[in-house]
């Protein structure tokens, strides 16, 4: 059930929630906005009509417009939002201590906010939010990594990954998941309409939030490599549905450096249609 329900005591019937509606099935019905009911299963939930009421009259999917945040006024300023773009880094060193459980969890909540196709939603989040069992994941993998080394087993493509075994065996450097104490991987089922872009726009707004609350965060594609070409099994391991695509992964936690400035890429690479 859609729960479309509106408050005429604060309507002011502009019609604003039936333009903006992408389904197209909001309409006036004595003069009031209302969704038919052989029209329902049409919407998208995206929550436009919410989102857009000026007086907060529409409530839908038994959300109430009073629990969201107003805009005006609260929106980042351009410069520091500039600033937060060109600034971010790629962190590789890490402070040797967890997130608070409040932080995390506040991270992945706003960062699954992030649009996907068709509104579908079913971006899903694998966090191992703890050091220590991401200590003993890495040395699982390591250790899979290590016996496809000697057995001779590593495709020509990533036959790289024997460094890595042999930095890690030697000198105990961590170069799949730079002793970070988080690890987060973004997955999809593989029938939604754009399964890759969804995760890799959810691992964005997550590090962009991420690092706006001081968290450093590191797209681990090597990591990535690791779970979805060299050791399969790992899938069972983090828990990921085999149905699923495995988007991205990135790995996160207090960062042990710290960076003063900018960088200065450019110019923006651009064509304009003649």
């Amino acid at each position: 059930m859609l729960e479309f329900n509106l408050d005429v005591q604060k309507c002011t019937r502009c019609g604003q929630c039936v333009a903006d509606c992408p389904a197209h099935i909001i309409a006036m019905a004595d003069g009031y906005p209302a969704i038919a009911p052989e029209n329902e299963a049409s919407c998208y939930r995206c929550q436009h009509c919410l989102a857009i009421c000026p007086t907060g009259a529409v409530s839908i999917l038994g959300l109430k417009p009073e629990e969201s945040r107003l805009l005006a006024g609260n929106y980042p300023d351009p410069l520091q939002l500039e600033t937060l773009i060109k600034g971010r880094r790629s962190v590789r060193r890490f402070r040797d201590e967890n997130l608070e459980p409040e932080l995390l969890q506040r991270l992945l909540e706003v960062a699954w906010h992030a649009p996907t196709g068709v509104n579908s939603r079913q971006v899903r989040f694998t966090v191992v939010d703890d050091r220590q069992k991401l200590a003993a994941f890495r040395d699982e993998v390591m250790a899979g990594l290590g016996r496809l080394v000697r057995d001779n087993a590593l495709p020509e493509r990533l036959a790289f990954f024997a460094d890595f075994v042999r930095l890690w065996e030697e000198q105990g450097v961590d170069t799949l998941f730079r002793g970070a104490p988080h690890f987060l991987v973004a997955s999809v089922p593989h029938n939604v309409p754009s399964p890759l872009p969804d995760c890799l726009i959810a691992l964005s707004y997550f590090e962009l939030f991420a690092q706006a609350n001081g968290v450093g965060t590191v797209w681990d594609g090597l990591a990535k490599w690791a779970i979805t070409d060299l050791l399969p099994e790992t899938r069972q391991r983090l828990g990921i549905p085999d149905d699923h695509l495995i988007g991205y992964a990135m790995a996160f936690g207090m960062p042990a450096a710290h960076y003063t400035r900018t960088a200065q890429h450019g110019p923006a690479l651009i064509h304009r249609l003649p």
